[in-house]
């Protein structure tokens, strides 16, 4: 496993490390496609050959992800397979950064993007309109606020109904809500974003509304605090619909969910409890939480 690893990590280096430099911000290129692709085959040959896979804390990158979202997908989808290359995204702001962009521009994927800022959506759709890789047939870009008694029509009137590979929920509010209110789409893999400074016991959400805006409460260095639900309700909400928690991002607070039944063997479940060992999420339920520990949270 070690060789396999270091072995992608000197693809993505390169034998020349300037070469390998955005030319802008001269940090390390994200790797391409032709690397993914060879990544992909990798771990597809470690499942024919029923050896072990590496852990999914260890093998994240960041493409156009937050952080390391987009090396646990190409990981998810190369060991589970894919469908139909259909990815929905829940406020996926301009598209740019995001958890569904890698698929679509790298990999061939057809996307649903949704989010209710006007100028994002402008800039997305501009920017998928004039990338090579997609000025083809570009995602389809939806400016709309997502509310759950709506999120269905939303869906369907777009051409996306029945199963899809992936779903991602970001809207840093009521995903809890909306989650639990989609049925037009049966998605293999959902990502959704986790309010971690709650713990791992707590099955908590913020109330449902369809204004709920987290803006207007407290945040610490601009992430909010009052918003989303915690990892033990969406697990609960999961579970309900048929769904295992499967891992979480390298800094706690995006978890990855596999409709049972698929992969169950080669991607088992994992405790909520493991998921808080990074230090950003024990200094938030140590010092951002006290914030909003009487807000009018909602068990599930």
């Amino acid at each position: 496993m070690g060789e396999l690893i270091n072995r992608f990590a000197s693809r993505v280096r390169g034998l020349r490390p300037e070469r390998n430099l955005d030319p802008v911000h001269r940090i390390p290129r994200p790797p391409d496609a032709a690397t993914q692709i060879h990544l992909q085959m990798d771990f597809r040959r470690l499942v024919d050959d029923r050896r072990p896979l590496p852990r999914i804390g260890d093998i994240g990158f960041k493409c156009y992800s937050q952080t390391d979202e987009d090396g646990i997908l190409l990981f998810l989808f190369s060991v589970l397979g894919v469908s139909k290359k259909l990815c929905a995204e829940i406020c996926a702001g301009d598209g740019i950064e995001c958890n569904t962009a890698n698929l679509i521009l790298n990999h061939g994927w057809h996307g649903l993007l949704v989010d209710g800022d006007r100028v994002r959506v402008e800039r997305g759709r501009r920017f998928y309109s004039r990338s090579p890789y997609t000025y083809v047939f570009p995602p389809c870009f939806v400016r709309s606020w997502v509310t759950r008694q709506g999120v269905n029509d939303l869906l369907t009137a777009n051409g996306f109904v029945g199963e899809i590979d992936l779903l991602s929920l970001d809207l840093d509010g009521i995903d809890f809500w909306i989650w639990d209110a989609i049925e037009a789409v049966t998605p293999r893999v959902v990502v959704v974003e986790y309010q971690d400074i709650l713990g791992p016991d707590r099955s908590w959400t913020v109330p449902y509304a369809d204004d709920f805006s987290s803006a207007v409460y407290p945040k610490t260095n601009r992430m909010p605090n009052f918003a989303g639900a915690s990892l033990g309700a969406f697990v609960k909400l999961g579970q309900r619909k048929g769904y295992r928690l499967v891992g979480v991002n390298r800094c706690g607070y995006n978890a990855f969910f596999v409709k049972n039944g698929i992969g169950d063997q080669l991607l088992p479940e994992i405790e909520p409890r493991d998921c808080f060992s990074h230090p950003k999420v024990v200094w938030g339920m140590r010092e951002r939480f006290p914030t909003i520990k009487d807000f009018p949270w909602v068990e599930v």
